[in-house]
C-alpha cells in the first residue's frame, strides 16, 4: 500500500479535507534496487528522501483523479500532507506535550519486525497481516544434560520452528506444574526428557495389531515435575554464545503448554517476548547486560554467527538444520502449517526481534482510554462495544520510533552519555537552542544540527529515528490546521470532530491512535461520531494486492462501468454494515444491467409517449381525478406523489407494461 490512507475529518462549517500520508520507502526501495541500509548510506539521505517526496507529488494527483471521478466531496484545493513542514512541526508539539506529562520511554523489547522495511512494527501494525497457511520448519533438537547424576547420557529435546533463533539459544524452558518423563528411544537408541503430554510429537500413537497391541517405540523409565528439572544445565547447540554467564540451564514458566512442541521451550532472548521476559526473571539477561543479538538490521546473521555470517535468517534455516544433523543434534525435521505476521507494507514475514526504541506509556492511561470510549457514538455500535473496547483493554505501550528515513523525525536532542535529553516542540524552539533555523523538518536538514549541552556534557545529537506513520496519522487533527501555532481559537472551538468514516481494520489503526493522543493531550475523545465500513476483499476473498494483481484496477471498472454504477455496487452491499465484501466485477455489470438500464428503458419509453403526444404538462388533479386502476394504486403506494424507488421488474412489468396501450392511445 502507498497511499496509507485519505482521512476526511469533520469540523462544524468546514468542508471535508484529504489528507495523504504516504509509505513510499519500500516502493523507493524496490525502484532503486536498495537492499541494506547501506545503500541509502552510500546513495545519501537527501537523495533517497527526494524520491520519497517525488512519489508522494506522483500519488497525490492520481489519488485527486480518481476520487473525483468516484463524485466523493472532498476539497483538495486545502489538501494536507504529512510531509509539510508545518504539519511536521505541529507532530512535534504533539510528541513534546505527550513527552512533558512523563508518557514516554525508551526502552529494550522484542517487537515485530520488517527486514524489507528495516523498522520495527507496534503490535496493531503487526495484527493487520497475518497469513493463516504460512509453511515453516518445524524441527526436534537434542541438548544433552551435563552435570546431573545419573542423567550423563540424557538429553531434553526442544521443538522449535524458527531453526535460525537455535544459534542464539541460551537457556530451555518448562512448566513447573506439568509431568515430565525420560523415555529410552527404541529406534534411536538414546533417552530424552519431555513432557508426558507431548510424546505424541515424537512417537506415533502404537497401532492395535489383529491380534495383539503393537509395542511403542519408547520405553518411560522415569518421571519428575518440571519443578524439578530447574537449574539442570546441558550442552548448548552451538559454540557461537557458550561463555555467556548464567546461560544453558532449564528455567520454568506457567506459558509453557503442552499443546504444540515437546513441553521443553527453547530460550533464545532476544527474539521472543516471552523467551526476554523469561531470562531476564531468572537472571540469564540482565538489564543494561549483553544480549546477544547476532541479526542486523536487514534480518542477515552478522559476524557472531560465524557459520551463516551474512545470511538472511530464514534463509539459513535449511543450512542449520543440516548442520545440527551432522552434528547429531537434530531429532526430528517436518513443516507446519500456521498463522503468521507478515509485513503490511513489504508482504514479507515479520521475525521478532530485540530493539531499543521509544514508547508511549499506553498502559498508564488505559482507563481514561475506556472512559472517552464510552463518550463516543458508533455505527454499528458492537464495533465499538466488542472489537475496539476489547483492543483498549488490552492495549499494550505503543512503539512509535522507527529506523527509517522518510517521514517525521523524532525531535529528541540526546548527550553520548544518554544522560541528558532535550524534547523540541517547534521550529522557533530549535532555533533558540541551536542557532538554525530549518525551513524543511526532514532528517537531511536537521540530523546535522546540535544543541550545547546545559550539563557541561558537549552537545546533543538528534536520535536517528522517525515516527511511525502512525503517530502522525493520529496527529491529524491538531496537525491538519498547525494546531496550536494557528488556527487555535477555532480549534479548541470545534473539538472533538462532529464525525469521522473509515474502515474496519482502522479500530487497531486510525480509530486507535487518534484516541490515544487526543486522551493523553487532552483527556477526551478525538471524535464524537464514527460511522465503520467494511472491508472490499478480492474475490477469492483474499486481501486486495498489488502483488498479487487479485483485483481489477479501479480506473478500469469505472471506465467500462461507470461510476454510479460502482457507487451503487457498494452502498448495497455488506461494508456498509462493516461486513466484508468480495468485491466481483460483475457485481457491477449487474447494476447497469438490473438497475440502471431499466430506467433507462423506462425513461425512453416515457420520452417517445411524451413526443408522441406533443408535450407533456404535470396536472395533479388529473391524476386524483383518474378512475384508472393504476393511477389509484399509485396515489395510495405514492403518498402525496412522491417518487419511491422500486425495484426495476416491477417498474417494466407492472408499470410501463400495461400503461403501453394507454399512452398509444
Amino acid at each position: 500500500m502507498t497511499v496509507c490512507a485519505a482521512q476526511t475529518f469533520f469540523l462544524p462549517h468546514l468542508v471535508p479535507r484529504v489528507g495523504l500520508s504516504v509509505a513510499s520507502q519500500y516502493e523507493i526501495d524496490k525502484k532503486l534496487n536498495i537492499k541494506s541500509t547501506d545503500d541509502v548510506e552510500a546513495m545519501g539521505i537527501r537523495a533517497y528522501n527526494a524520491e520519497c517526496r517525488g512519489i508522494v507529488t506522483r500519488y497525490c494527483a492520481q489519488w485527486e483523479d480518481i476520487v473525483t471521478r468516484l463524485g466523493r466531496w472532498i476539497d483538495f484545493k486545502n489538501d494536507y500532507k504529512t510531509m509539510e513542514p508545518w504539519y511536521m512541526e505541529s507532530v512535534w508539539w504533539v510528541f513534546k506535550s505527550v513527552f512533558e506529562k512523563n508518557l514516554v520511554y525508551r526502552g529494550f523489547k522484542i517487537m515485530p519486525y520488517s527486514t524489507a522495511c528495516n523498522t520495527p512494527l507496534s503490535n496493531f501494525e503487526a495484527g493487520q497481516n497475518y497469513k493463516d497457511d504460512t509453511r515453516d520448519p518445524a524441527v526436534i533438537v537434542s541438548l544433552p544434560i551435563v552435570g546431573v547424576e545419573g542423567q550423563e547420557d540424557t538429553s531434553f529435546v526442544a521443538w522449535t520452528t524458527t531453526p535460525w533463533t537455535l544459534p542464539s539459544n541460551l537457556a530451555l524452558c518448562v512448566n513447573p506444574g506439568f509431568k515430565y518423563v525420560k523415555v529410552v528411544d527404541k529406534v534411536r537408541g538414546q533417552k530424552f526428557i519431555l513432557m508426558e503430554s507431548c510424546l505424541k510429537s515424537l512417537y506415533k500413537k502404537p497401532k492395535k495389531g489383529k491380534k495383539n497391541q503393537v509395542e511403542p517405540d519408547y520405553e518411560v523409565v522415569q518421571s519428575f515435575t518440571g519443578a524439578e528439572l530447574v537449574g539442570w544445565h546441558y550442552k548448548p547447540l552451538f559454540p557461537y554464545f557458550a561463555d555467556h554467564p548464567g546461560a544453558f540451564r532449564v528455567l520454568s514458566d506457567d506459558y509453557v503448554t503442552d499443546s504444540a512442541g515437546t513441553g521443553v521451550v527453547h530460550q533464545a532472548p532476544a527474539f521472543g517476548e516471552d523467551d526476554y521476559r523469561v531470562c531476564m526473571a531468572h537472571g540469564v539477561v540482565v538489564k543494561g547486560g549483553e544480549l546477544p543479538c547476532p541479526v542486523d538490521a536487514n534480518g542477515r546473521f552478522t559476524a557472531a554467527v560465524t557459520d551463516f555470517a551474512g545470511r538472511y535468517v530464514k534463509a539459513a534455516d535449511d543450512d542449520i538444520c543440516a548442520m545440527l544433523k551432522a552434528n547429531g543434534r537434530l531429532i526430528q525435521k517436518a513443516s507446519i502449517v500456521h498463522s503468521y505476521p507478515f509485513c503490511w507494507r513489504s508482504d514479507t514475514p515479520l521475525i521478532y526481534r530485540a530493539v531499543p526504541s521509544w514508547f508511549v506509556n499506553v498502559t498508564e492511561i488505559k482507563e481514561d482510554l475506556l472512559r472517552n470510549n464510552d463518550q463516543t457514538y458508533w455505527v454499528p455500535a458492537f464495533v465499538k462495544e466488542k472489537r475496539f473496547h476489547n483492543w483498549l483493554r488490552d492495549a499494550r505501550d505503543w512503539a512509535i520510533s522507527r529506523t527509517r528515513y522518510w517521514g517525521t523525525p523524532i525531535p529528541l536532542w540526546v548527550s553520548d552519555d544518554g544522560e541528558e535529553v532535550v524534547c523540541v516542540g517547534s521550529i522557533d524552539e530549535l532555533a533558540e537552542l541551536s542557532g538554525e533555523r530549518p525551513t524543511d523538518l526532514h532528517r537531511e536538514n536537521i540530523d546535522h544540527i546540535t544543541i550545547p549541552s546545559r550539563q557541561g556534557k558537549g552537545v546533543l545529537k538528534r536520535v536517528p529515528e522517525v515516527f511511525d506513520c502512525w503517530f502522525e496519522s493520529g496527529s491529524m487533527p491538531y496537525a491538519q490546521v498547525h494546531y496550536p501555532f494557528e488556527n487555535k481559537e477555532k480549534f479548541d472551538a470545534h473539538f472533538p470532530a462532529d464525525f469521522i468514516a473509515e474502515g474496519l481494520d482502522q479500530t487497531r489503526g486510525w480509530f486507535y491512535t487518534l484516541m490515544v493522543l487526543s486522551t493523553a493531550l487532552k483527556n477526551k475523545p478525538a471524535f464524537k461520531n464514527l460511522i465503520v465500513n467494511g472491508l472490499v476483499l478480492a474475490q477469492d476473498g483474499k486481501k486486495m494486492s498489488k502483488r498479487l494483481k487479485n483485483y481489477p484496477p479501479p480506473s478500469n471498472v469505472i471506465n467500462a462501468y461507470g461510476a454510479d454504477a460502482l457507487r451503487l455496487y457498494l452502498i448495497n452491499s455488506p461494508v456498509v454494515r462493516a461486513e466484508p465484501l468480495r468485491f466481483k466485477e460483475s457485481g457491477v455489470h449487474d447494476v447497469i444491467k438490473d438497475v440502471f438500464l431499466p430506467w433507462y428503458n423506462a425513461f425512453r419509453f416515457f420520452k417517445m409517449s411524451v413526443d408522441r403526444s406533443g408535450g407533456f404538462v404535470p396536472d395533479a388533479s388529473l391524476v386524483y381525478a383518474s378512475d384508472n386502476e393504476m393511477d389509484q394504486w399509485l396515489m395510495v403506494r405514492v403518498p402525496c406523489g412522491l417518487c419511491e424507488c422500486v425495484h426495476m421488474a416491477w417498474l417494466l412489468t407492472w408499470l410501463c407494461g400495461p400503461s403501453r396501450p394507454r399512452c398509444k392511445a
